[in-house]
């Protein structure tokens, strides 16, 4: 953990038992849980699998990787990321379920929360991401065969990681204000080889208004920002206005946190923009499934980084190796809905 400074320290005091607004309360994994379950037997793990939870809206929860959002989970920020092997994008950390392990529920990933202050003024995760296709089903069925006096067969297990052939991807949070902040997204390439991956740094709004009639809907929009970024604009009856500043002229990517009911449940879509809208996108090829009109309650930058391979010495371990950084810029103002210009969270480095 960091250690506190004088001002730290007397924010930290001064907050006492109060729950900052925007902090890391949105965990890697969300499904699976009696959250989410309303399966007429009780059978959360059955009824919300990870294969649906790219394409079915959470009512009250959300996941992401190296995620930030405010206290009641309304507006959310996480990380996507792509190798250009993977079926699906890389959303949410991967696990079985209770009755899928040999041992009961297990996560299959890597990830580590590296720093955080009290106050999350500052906070740092790191996520190893594999070069190959993610082994989502030799996992499965691996751990179904084993029984219950045999070892876990862990992601490691699968050689998937041989030759350090992966990405280390780090993500960073430093408030320059409560609600200003920076946020940097570093890419390293731990292999031997040069190596692509596709970044996406995504903005959502937890879906808030499907279960109620006449509730209020926010909305996320393209926006006009500073030279050499791109921007989105979040407008939410309850938090105010935010803008997301991500540099270069990069791809927006927009759809709505709403179920693909086509995919699910095999009837038809309220919107043809859904939930799984920029993973059809990105991995799928779909231009259809994002909406051109850049609007909508999910979205993302789409960034596509080749990153040089590590630097080894010939007494066999490895130097710092290059690192492809993906950078924003910090975000200045936008206005509240009362009108009145306040700091807003935006992604830099």
């Amino acid at each position: 953990m960091s250690e506190q400074t004088g001002t730290e320290r007397a924010g930290a005091a001064e907050d006492g038992d109060r729950r900052l607004l925007w902090g890391p309360y949105l965990s890697e994994r969300q499904w699976g849980t009696v959250r989410e379950d309303y399966s007429a037997g009780g059978d959360a793990w059955s009824y919300f699998p990870h294969d649906h939870a790219r394409s079915r809206a959470y009512r009250w929860g959300e996941d992401g990787l190296g995620g930030l959002c405010d206290e009641k989970q309304r507006l959310c920020f996480a990380l996507a990321l792509w190798n250009g092997r993977d079926a699906i994008l890389k959303e949410r950390a991967f696990g079985l379920t209770n009755g899928e392990g040999n041992h009961g529920e297990d996560l299959k990933e890597y990830y580590f929360y590296l720093d955080s202050t009290p106050s999350h003024s500052y906070m740092r995760y790191l996520y190893k991401y594999p070069q190959a296709e993610f082994p989502y089903l030799d996992l499965l069925a691996t751990n179904q065969a084993r029984s219950r006096q045999e070892f876990e067969y862990e992601l490691l297990d699968t050689g998937i990681f041989d030759d350090d052939r992966y990405f280390d991807v780090t993500v960073e949070y430093a408030k320059a204000a409560d609600e200003d902040i920076l946020i940097r997204i570093t890419v390293a390439n731990r292999g031997p080889d040069q190596a692509t991956v596709h970044v996406l740094p995504t903005l959502w709004f937890r879906n808030t208004w499907s279960w109620y009639e006449g509730a209020a809907r926010p909305r996320l929009a393209a926006a006009a920002g500073p030279r050499h970024t791109v921007t989105v604009r979040a407008v939410h009856p309850e938090l105010g206005s935010y803008d997301l500043r991500c540099a270069g002229s990069v791809p927006l990517l927009f759809t709505e946190n709403e179920t693909n009911d086509e995919r699910i449940f095999g009837t038809h879509n309220r919107t043809p923009y859904v939930k799984d809208g920029i993973g059809r996108a990105v991995v799928d090829g779909e231009r259809g499934a994002v909406n051109p009109a850049g609007e909508g309650t999910k979205a993302a930058a789409h960034y596509t980084l080749t990153v040089p391979r590590a630097v080894r010495r010939s007494c066999g371990y490895a130097s710092r190796p290059p690192v492809r950084p993906c950078r924003w810029p910090a975000a200045s103002t936008a206005s509240s809905r009362s009108g009145s210009p306040r700091p807003t969270p935006s992604t830099a480095s």
